[in-house]
């Protein structure tokens, strides 16, 4: 699904006049239009549902002071204003993590249920990969998305970045090598994530101990993110032993007032945990060879205001 490359002479142009209704009502058809796929643009470079509207916001703006006229392929200008408006945000949002308390984990998203259809898009938002994507430069995140996930052709992309389209090859070959030996080993069905979500339900339900140990894999490692608003673990946990007892020991703390249920969340299986009814925690899993490997925990409430509705992603 390539996007067709622009004429490379072709600039976001500032607002000369007022546009004609005719224009402002074609500017508007095109950007709703494309809003979805914006949207999953912005997510995928910033891992902020809050930052994305944010971008989508800034390039509605600059999108309607555009002259349509000297627009070839709205399409892809629409995606060109969104990757530099994430590229500005994403070197902001660089810099709040560094003071952010304790680890800092992807906005979740409960995704409808296409989502989970379109394999690769399923899996290029999932928790595992978005924490994948934070481990990459600013440019070769947007670099990386755009090529890999979106398809887009190197001078497209190279005008999106504001580098040659030599440059982006190399950034593109680059980020692929990075994220390739960081990613999970394979694709992972939505089944496999059912089984080993409902075999860490049912342990985590019942206070089995060994249930549990045996879903986990020896090298599991639990990341919470709190914010510093909500009690969550600060530092990674590692090891299959110290998550079990940790995990089993924090829920069945509450076990009286608490519930966990089934979500959809960034195209994957999840856990949503109810306390006193309101939702306190999405758990997102990582899962190579049958076995969770990685554990996330989002507890922060500005991160969870995206679970009440379902988002749509598109490519």
């Amino acid at each position: 699904m390539r996007v067709t490359p622009t004429r490379t002479d072709e600039r976001e142009k500032p607002v000369t006049s007022e546009p004609s209704g005719r224009e402002r009502d074609g500017a508007t058809e095109a950007f709703v239009a494309h809003r979805n796929l914006l949207f999953t643009v912005a997510y995928e470079m910033l891992g902020s549902a809050a930052d994305a509207e944010d971008v989508l916001q800034e390039t509605w703006l600059r999108w309607a002071g555009v002259d349509l006229a000297e627009v070839r392929d709205r399409r892809a200008y629409l995606v060109r204003i969104t990757t530099r408006q994430a590229l500005n945000r994403l070197r902001t949002l660089g810099r709040r993590k560094e003071s952010y308390v304790g680890s800092w984990l992807p906005e979740p998203l409960l995704t409808t249920p296409d989502v989970a259809e379109d394999v690769e898009l399923a899996d290029s938002v999932s928790m595992a990969m978005m924490l994948v994507l934070e481990t990459l430069t600013p440019t070769e995140r947007a670099v990386f998305v755009l090529r890999e996930v979106f398809d887009l052709g190197y001078d497209e992309i190279a005008e999106a970045v504001e580098k040659s389209p030599v440059a982006v090859r190399q950034i593109a070959h680059r980020a692929r090598a990075h994220v390739a030996a960081r990613r999970p080993r394979g694709v992972v069905s939505a089944a496999e994530s059912r089984q080993a979500l409902e075999a860490f339900r049912r342990a985590v339900e019942t206070g089995d101990l060994q249930g549990l140990l045996d879903i986990l894999s020896p090298d599991v490692v639990l990341l919470g993110d709190g914010g510093g608003v909500k009690q969550a673990v600060l530092r990674p946990v590692t090891g299959r032993d110290k998550v079990a007892r940790l995990v089993l020991g924090g829920l069945l703390k509450h076990a009286a007032s608490l519930s966990l249920g089934p979500a959809q969340v960034n195209g994957y299986p999840a856990l949503v945990v109810h306390l006193d009814g309101a939702l306190d925690t999405v758990v997102a899993v990582r899962l190579d060879e049958g076995r969770i490997t990685g554990l996330y925990a989002v507890r922060n409430p500005e991160k969870l205001s995206h679970m009440r509705r379902e988002t749509a992603l598109r490519r």
